[in-house]
């Protein structure tokens, strides 16, 4: 059974161009919450997908701050998390939860 707070880690897939090919290195790359932890990321992964982690690299991009229509404004930060899996272990991002 899946604790209720794995929900709060995991914010949404990352599907981009690059993590895409990461996928083919058998790696997943999860937008995840500013607090988490590596651990935390790794018991999310493994309760909510069924599958086995045998690594987590996190990656923090500080928001930019950008001008829009002659207003300055501000991109929030975000924290990533590149989850490489176990050899013979897939999840299909495009699906849900």
């Amino acid at each position: 059974m899946t604790d209720i707070r794995h929900y709060d880690v995991i914010v949404s897939p990352s599907i981009t161009e690059k993590s895409t090919l990461l996928s083919e290195q058998n790696q997943v790359v999860f937008n995840v919450a500013l607090t988490a932890s590596k651990p935390q990321i790794k018991a999310a992964v493994e309760a909510l997908f069924g599958v086995k982690v045998t690594a987590v690299n996190t990656l923090r991009r500080l928001g930019k701050t950008k001008r829009f229509r002659g207003f300055i404004g501000k991109q929030k930060d975000v924290k990533k998390a590149v989850v490489t899996l176990a050899e013979g272990q897939t999840i299909d991002v495009s699906t849900g939860l």
